[in-house]
């Protein structure tokens, strides 16, 4: 009696040391891993918003972020551009910085200009917005994401 409870005793430690926990969200350090969906945009006058872009007709852009990295693609039925791109990214609390590797042929047109991309970054748990901003600090437009995993 006492080997099956002791056999029932080491199952049940095997079985809990080996169930699966999902990792809960940190409210306080909020995580750029993974994947975004653009659900719209905002236009600033240098502080606040002045107009809210959504997407409209059938327009998609996905972001995702992994170990270091990120790949982004967005399909616009209206624009027969491709537009991706695949590179290295790093973050604090509030500075986003994305650099290419390579990309569409429209987008590394537009990365022979700009090698490393900077945005004001304000993240939460599930959604993130990356802010241009000029040279004075003023902000431009904003890209504003929903975490979709």
């Amino acid at each position: 009696m006492k080997k099956v409870i002791g056999l029932i005793l080491l199952l049940f430690i095997l079985v809990s040391t080996a169930t699966k926990t999902t990792p809960v969200k940190s409210l306080e350090n909020p995580s750029l891993e993974g994947t975004w969906e653009l659900i719209n945009r905002f236009n600033y006058d240098g502080i606040n918003v002045t107009d809210t872009i959504p997407n409209i007709n059938g327009y998609r852009q996905v972001k995702i972020y992994s170990k270091g990295k990120v790949m982004w693609t967005r399909y616009s039925p209206d624009d027969p551009a491709e537009w991706f791109g695949y590179g290295s990214y790093s973050n604090t609390n509030s500075v986003l910085q994305e650099q290419l590797e390579f990309g569409s042929e429209t987008m590394m047109k537009i990365q022979d200009t700009v090698q490393v991309f900077k945005f004001e970054l304000q993240l939460d748990p599930d959604n993130f917005r990356q802010i241009t901003v000029d040279d004075k600090g003023n902000r431009i437009q904003s890209e504003n994401y929903a975490r979709i995993d």
